[in-house]
C-alpha cells in the first residue's frame, strides 16, 4: 500500500499562488490515479482534480478548472496542486489521494493522505 502526506498550504490573499505537493511513500504511485479533493468546514468533501497514471489525462471540478493544474512526477513518487487566482471558496483541507480507478468520486480513492490547510482571505 501507499502513504500519502501533503504540503505546502497556508494563509495566502485572494488573487495569490499556492501549489501543493503530496509525497508517496511505501509504494510507487505509477500504479495509482492520483486525486485531489478539499473539505471546507461545515461542507462535504469534494473532488477537485484527478490525474492519470501516465499523466495522459486530466480532470477538474468546475469551479477550479484554469485556475488549478494537477500533475505528478512518477520519478520522484509526488503529485503537485498548482492554484492560481485564489478566492476565499478555496479554503478548506486539501486532501491527496490515490485510486486503482480514473475517477472524481472519493469513494473509488483507497489511499488518503492527512490533508493540509489552505486558508484564502479576501
Amino acid at each position: 500500500q501507499v502513504q500519502l502526506a501533503e504540503s505546502g498550504g497556508g494563509l495566502v490573499q485572494a488573487g495569490d499562488s499556492l501549489t501543493l505537493s503530496c509525497a508517496a511513500s511505501g509504494r510507487s504511485i505509477s500504479f495509482y490515479h492520483m486525486g485531489w479533493f478539499r473539505q471546507a468546514p461545515g461542507k462535504e468533501r469534494e473532488f477537485v482534480a484527478a490525474i492519470r497514471r501516465n499523466s495522459d489525462s486530466t480532470r477538474y471540478a468546475d469551479s477550479v478548472k484554469g485556475r488549478f493544474t494537477i500533475s505528478r512526477d512518477n520519478t520522484k513518487n509526488t503529485v503537485y496542486l498548482q492554484m492560481n487566482s485564489l478566492k476565499p471558496e478555496d479554503t478548506a483541507v486539501y486532501y491527496c489521494a490515490a485510486a486503482l480507478y480514473y475517477s472524481d468520486y472519493d469513494r473509488d480513492y483507497a489511499y488518503w493522505g492527512q490533508g493540509t490547510q489552505v486558508t484564502v482571505s479576501s
